[in-house]
């Protein structure tokens, strides 16, 4: 999928969120997190940005199980190969499940609409394809 480099670096969240450790004790731990139209960026450190992980847009399934608690907004990642990434953040001013869920929406329709231009290029590129294809429509 083709987009602007001014879509890519186009910044949709920026602040804190905490995610649960892996580990056998499952600590929370405060991560800074910028989410762009393309991925969700997490460090582990507020100053050094270097050092972080990226989870695409592509490889997100979906989010799910959001639970509102007094204090926290507790929500799961969902990968495409079904791992799951807990995280959770104040219910306050902090919606990131919601904008992670609209930033997903927006780009399966941009990769939607990406693919259907494609196969229609494809199909305007090659008129003998169309023509078989309207031989055998009753």
């Amino acid at each position: 999928m083709k987009m602007s480099a001014e879509e890519i670096c186009q910044v949709l969240k920026e602040g804190e969120l905490e995610k649960r450790s892996d580990n056998l004790l499952q600590f929370w731990k405060r991560k800074t997190c910028v989410l762009t139209t393309d991925s969700l960026n997490i460090y582990a450190d507020t100053q050094k940005r270097s050092k972080g992980k990226e989870l695409k847009l592509q490889s997100i399934k979906k989010v799910d199980c959001v639970e509102r608690t007094g204090k926290f907004v507790y929500f799961t990642i969902v990968t495409t190969d079904n791992k799951e990434i807990d995280f959770r953040c104040t219910g306050e001013e902090n919606c990131w499940n919601a904008v992670i869920t609209m930033a997903l929406i927006d780009y399966q329709n941009r990769k939607a609409i990406q693919d259907f231009k494609t196969r229609q290029d494809n199909e305007s590129a090659s008129p003998g394809q169309q023509e078989r294809r309207m031989a055998r429509a009753p």
